[in-house]
């Protein structure tokens, strides 16, 4: 399969077309960045860990029925997926409350509500990626309600097969962040990645943060807690 042009460079990946209409590539890079862009830096290799990572959860996500973009990984940066039109929201799913939510709302962060918590944020770099409600996105012709429908429940299907597997290696998933797409077919399937990069895992005994958060709040090893998280899925996985 042929590379040609870029369709979109992000804060970590590029998206590549094919000489397939129906295929694209996404690579994988080693940028790092927070606060809207603000906070930048680039860590060796973490754009391998990511790609490695990412083929693993896509995979065993495959394998337990959810639908992804996901096709074959060609080497250590790159992915071959299907081309979707992504719906431009992300889709935060909270088993524990950290980060932004604890920030904004006061809350203790490690607490662990006894719902599963759904936040849609707006994907537009030039506002923020703010926070927005399903009439907000409807009414913004985003998504429409029986989509979104479609996606909160993928979204809770893909948070109760990634908590197994991460209990398995004693991590603890405490929220991620996803997209979804729709195929040529008009299926909504799973699109962009899950990784350190997406997702907070905390150790389960010590609660040591094995994630972007690291980055984020100046913890440092950034690039040994997404090589920790790779060994820990690689061995529950042979």
């Amino acid at each position: 399969m042929k590379t040609l042009e870029k369709l979109y460079e992000g804060k970590a990946k590029q998206v590549m077309a094919t000489d397939d209409p129906h295929r694209i590539i996404i690579h994988y890079k080693d940028d790092a960045t927070a606060f809207n862009n603000i906070k930048k830096a680039t860590i060796l290799n973490k754009g391998i860990l990511s790609n490695a990572i990412s083929t693993l959860i896509f995979r065993h996500l495959e394998a337990n029925g959810i639908p992804t973009h996901y096709i074959d990984t060609l080497n250590e940066r790159d992915q071959l997926c299907k081309k979707v039109q992504v719906f431009p929201i992300e889709v935060v799913v909270r088993n524990v409350i950290a980060g932004s939510m604890a920030r904004q709302l006061g809350l203790v962060e490690g607490h662990e509500p006894k719902n599963t918590i759904y936040d849609i944020c707006y994907k537009n770099d030039e506002l923020g990626d703010p926070l927005m409600n399903d009439h907000q996105a409807v009414a913004l012709e985003l998504v429409t309600y029986e989509e979104l429908a479609e996606i909160y429940q993928l979204a809770g299907r893909i948070n109760e097969v990634l908590k197994e597997l991460f209990r398995k290696i004693n991590i603890k998933l405490v929220d991620f962040k996803v997209e979804f797409g729709k195929t040529e077919e008009g299926a909504i399937v799973l699109a962009d990645e899950l990784s350190p990069d997406t997702c907070r895992l905390w150790d389960s005994e010590t609660g040591e943060k094995l994630d972007h958060d690291r980055f984020r709040r100046d913890l440092g090893g950034v690039r040994e807690a997404y090589e920790e998280i790779l060994r820990r899925l690689e061995s529950s996985t042979k």
